[in-house]
């Protein structure tokens, strides 16, 4: 389990000025007001380790700890991961 992934549902690792980033939230933003889950938004420039490891990939998303997809997020994926039991 990587860094802070335990304080949400949904975690995604994101980076300013990314646009794929923005992208991303805001999908994940919808899927979860849908389905009730909790997410957050971590920034990887905050972090040394989490940006050595992201560094390009971002941004990164988990669901209950595990990586679940990076640069785009597919809202019926998400929906499916968010669907099955923890």
């Amino acid at each position: 389990m990587i860094a802070h992934a335990d304080a949400a549902r949904v975690v995604v690792y994101t980076r300013e000025g990314c646009h794929l980033c923005a992208e991303a939230e805001a999908a994940v933003a919808e899927v979860c007001a849908e389905t009730g889950d909790s997410w957050t938004r971590i920034d990887i420039d905050d972090d040394p380790d989490l940006r050595a490891r992201f560094t390009e990939q971002v941004p990164v998303t988990f669901v209950d700890g595990k990586q679940h997809d990076f640069w785009r997020v597919d809202a019926g994926r998400l929906r499916n991961a968010l669907g099955r039991r923890r």
